[in-house]
């Protein structure tokens, strides 16, 4: 293939790919080269077929899969590097051939679908995986799967093989992703509510945004009692609840929105700030030069911070804090609703402890109804609706929620019922685990389906992680799902209308008529 084509995320090109630049701010060149490294590690996961790869191997497969996450990876040379690597790990277990880059999306239109489907589901199961293997826990059926998938991806498969496999991958993930659970509940405890404030205190101090708790956490600590406050951003958001990590108390609270509104937020900010994952935009030179990346997090002149023995020195960013000084005064932030205040914390162990007040609550009638408004935000026209949708859910429901497509609604106050706020933030994009977790409690303590609960899943979708989470869902047998703004421009005709019919997804419509077909109203 001459030419880049990329069509991952929600906002590609004319909703069809992006053939001349990625939207995201990719360019062609490190878009092939992006092929170029799936295609290589398509060659290693046959070369490890039968055998033990090893851990360098497994490091590869992950980081390289997350590397090819939409808005992680810019840096041309990081991927060459890469490349090099794979292929170096892949000679070593004996060779085997690459997939060809040019076949990658070219061919019969549904088999495209279908192998793009299982790729961009890896590619967010990755993410996951990396962030639970830098706390050290992994898991051997997680790990080959990896393999497993990669290679089906280089094969011919029918179209009930495929969907097997999507289903497969699914459960797969769930595993995955109660994996991250584990990780992140065993080094920082179970997260607690807790209110956030989005109040920037004077005097220097560090934004940090993306997914990785670790990286917060040595942050935290080297810039214990160094002046220097620690604000999230974006996915960090849920960092507050997390017992060890809100022990600090220079983690003082939230900046800014969601991570599409990057460039205008942080234009000229007197700070540095930290990217541990995905979500990076092109930085503007108001403040390119206080922009740092870790892990796989890559972009062209932008300083890097990497990892020795299992430790990231943070001093440059540190340095950079001190010497910009932040703001003289304080500096009052809303939400894009005006709200000053913002509320976390409350995942499954949360909401579980009080699952006696929820039942009553349902079978009283104070609650009638759950919606989970959860999944990814971005910049297409369109994501009002999950704010609308949220003012107009009558007082008797409740919005569960989790990863960044919060953003257009968790600054509101839209009242309580019991006690309990009707905005439930359960974390990041992987804590929709908890959100199973949940509703399988809740199912149990009703003796019902889940699909027989009071509840409905509306979701949006961005990039390759939600991906992830739908196949977990649908592999579940969840039905009656709303997916937004869009539907994903690789799923063909076809295969769309197999998901409509075997799980009844729904694409989002009006907030009101689909509020009236959620309610029965």
């Amino acid at each position: 293939m001459s030419g880049m084509f990329c069509f991952q995320c929600e906002q590609t090109a004319g909703g069809k790919g992006c053939t001349k630049s990625g939207v995201c701010g990719k360019k062609p060149e490190v878009a092939l080269k992006h092929d170029e490294l799936t295609c290589a590690l398509i060659g290693l996961a046959r070369a490890a077929e039968g055998k033990q790869p090893g851990r360098k191997a497994d490091e590869l497969m992950m980081q390289g899969l997350f590397a090819t996450v939409t808005n992680v990876n810019f840096d041309g040379d990081r991927i060459d590097e890469l490349i090099r690597l794979v292929q170096e790990e892949k000679e070593k277990l004996g060779g085997a051939e690459d997939f060809d880059p040019a076949s990658l999306f070219q061919g019969d239109t549904d088999t495209v679908s279908l192998r793009s489907t299982l790729l961009f589901g890896l590619r967010g199961m990755a993410a996951y995986a990396w962030h639970a293997y830098v706390l050290g826990k992994t898991n051997d059926e997680v790990t080959s799967w990896f393999y497993k998938g990669m290679r089906a991806i280089g094969e011919e498969h029918s179209i009930e093989e495929w969907l097997g496999l999507l289903m497969e991958f699914g459960q797969i993930n769930l595993k995955c992703m109660s994996l991250l659970d584990e990780a992140n509940t065993s080094a920082f405890g179970h997260p607690v509510p807790v209110k956030v404030s989005k109040t920037i205190a004077k005097g220097p101090f560090i934004v940090i945004t993306g997914h990785d708790l670790e990286d917060l956490k040595q942050l935290l600590e080297q810039t214990a009692d160094k002046g220097i406050n620690i604000y999230t951003h974006g996915e960090m958001l849920p960092a507050h609840g997390y017992p060890e990590l809100k022990k600090y108390g220079h983690l003082k609270g939230h900046f800014g929105t969601a991570w599409q509104n990057q460039q205008k937020e942080f234009d000229g900010i007197p700070a540095p700030v930290l990217f541990t994952t995905n979500c990076l935009m092109p930085p503007r030179d108001s403040y390119a030069d206080r922009v740092f990346t870790t892990a796989v997090v890559g972009y062209p002149g932008i300083q890097h911070i990497k990892e020795e023995n299992g430790r990231k020195d943070f001093t440059p960013v540190i340095n950079k804090a001190l010497e910009l000084g932040g703001w003289k005064e304080d500096k009052e932030l809303t939400g894009i609703n005006g709200g000053s205040e913002l509320m976390t914390g409350f995942a499954r162990n949360a909401v579980l402890g009080v699952a006696d007040k929820v039942i009553d609550a349902v079978k009283t009638g104070a609650i009638k109804h759950f919606i989970l408004v959860g999944g990814c935000d971005g910049a297409r026209p369109g994501r009002n609706y999950y704010t609308e949708l949220v003012q107009k859910a009558p007082a008797d429901t409740v919005i569960l929620t989790l990863g960044c497509g919060k953003y257009r609604f968790n600054d509101l106050n839209i009242g309580e019922i019991g006690g309990l706020p009707r905005i439930l933030d359960m974390g990041q994009c992987n804590d929709a685990y908890s959100a199973i977790q949940v509703a399988l409690a809740l199912a149990d303590a009703f003796k019902c389906g889940v699909n027989d609960l009071p509840l409905t899943l509306v979701l949006s979708w961005y990039e390759q992680k939600a991906v992830s989470v739908l196949l977990t869902l649908l592999s579940l047998g969840l039905k009656n799902m709303y997916l937004g703004p869009t539907l994903p421009a690789f799923i063909s005709p076809n295969v769309l209308n197999v998901l409509v019919e075997k799980f009844d997804i729904k694409p989002s419509g009006k907030p009101e008529t689909d509020l009236q077909a959620i309610l029965g109203s």
